[in-house]
């Protein structure tokens, strides 16, 4: 761990991109045929949403593939800014094994950090081939730096608000799955050292059917640098319901890194959403914020408009884009999940 690393930190969501990473859908395990067509049409809803502000980095297999999406951009009138690479995936949770980037805010230098991804704690053998993804990324990137802090982090396990607070969750970084070696100060360190973060805000657990051991881009985002959307299920029979509570009770008494209180908002939960393999970890809190688009999980149900009156209320200059996300979410992921920002 460099002191050179310092220098750098993670932007917030909102800062100013260059660009979208994201992965095409194509493995059968998290899409089965009958939702993977729907899913597709997600990944071309959100890259039109997208590619108005900023461009769009997809990576594809095969030229076959290519050749496929570059017709049905054609055919959606998506006609610039989406730069189509063949880079191999297995899957689509670039968040989790993709890089990092942060800025350096003195001369401008963007960084790509890598870290370790093993799967969500080594619960799928066939997605570990994902942690190259981002050896195969620097020549894209025409040799962009990388850190490499050597230890095991998912990007949607983190949430920063650009100024100095990182948010995350207990069940996560300290699971014995990932790091069980280090301890939470440890731990702590490597995310002040490399992301440039002074101020580290510990939640406790996700929600039921994330199979991340409780990812925080399901339960709490930052909209601003002080405000804090946190989910919450107010049904007392809902399973949701006493650690969702447990976390926003934490929020209100926690304080930025200046040591000032965090506004926090709530923001409901979309009922319970099911698939044939059990329930799913259904959450509006799994928003991607572009430069001119927020791009907000919907799911069909009558907490929808609450949850895109709040993100219009968070960013009153972006369009708010709902996308209908049963399909997506069938895989454990929504759209914050299967996106990363490149900051500008």
């Amino acid at each position: 761990m460099s002191s050179s690393n310092l220098s750098y930190r993670m932007p917030a969501e909102w800062e100013p991109h260059e660009a979208t990473w994201i992965s095409w859908p194509k493995d059968p395990v998290t899409f089965p045929d009958q939702v993977l067509q729907k899913v597709e049409k997600i990944y071309l809803d959100m890259m039109a949403a997208l590619h108005e502000k900023e461009k769009v980095h997809l990576l594809v297999n095969d030229e076959k593939t290519e050749a496929k999406v570059q017709k049905l951009l054609d055919e959606a009138g998506v006609k610039r800014n989406i730069f189509i690479h063949k880079i191999k995936t297995v899957d689509v949770w670039f968040r989790d094994y993709g890089p990092i980037f942060v800025k350096n805010y003195s001369n401008n230098k963007i960084k790509m950090t890598k870290w370790i991804f093993n799967a969500w704690g080594g619960k799928y053998e066939e997605l570990m081939h994902d942690n190259s993804v981002v050896d195969h990324m620097i020549a894209l990137l025409n040799g962009m730096d990388v850190a490499r802090p050597g230890i095991i982090l998912e990007g949607g396990s983190i949430d920063v608000n650009g100024k100095g607070t990182l948010l995350t969750t207990e069940q996560c970084l300290l699971n014995g799955n990932r790091n069980k070696q280090l301890s939470k100060e440890q731990i702590e360190n490597y995310l002040k050292e490399n992301l440039g973060v002074s101020n580290i805000l510990w939640l406790k657990e996700g929600i039921v059917g994330d199979d991340t051991d409780g990812h925080v881009d399901d339960i709490a985002r930052f909209v601003g640098p002080k405000t804090v959307l946190c989910a919450t299920e107010h049904n007392k029979s809902d399973e949701n319901h006493a650690a969702l509570q447990k976390n926003f009770e934490l929020l209100t008494i926690m304080k930025d890194q200046d040591g000032n209180p965090l506004e926090v908002k709530e923001l409901p939960m979309p009922g319970e959403v099911n698939s044939p393999y059990g329930r799913l970890p259904a959450s509006y809190a799994n928003f991607y914020i572009g430069n001119g688009a927020v791009l907000l999980p919907v799911f069909n149900h009558k907490n929808d408009d609450v949850a895109i009156n709040l993100l219009k209320e968070s960013f009153p200059t972006r369009k708010i884009v709902p996308i209908y996300c049963e399909p997506l979410v069938w895989g454990s992921g929504a759209i914050h999940c299967v996106t990363q920002q490149q900051p500008l």
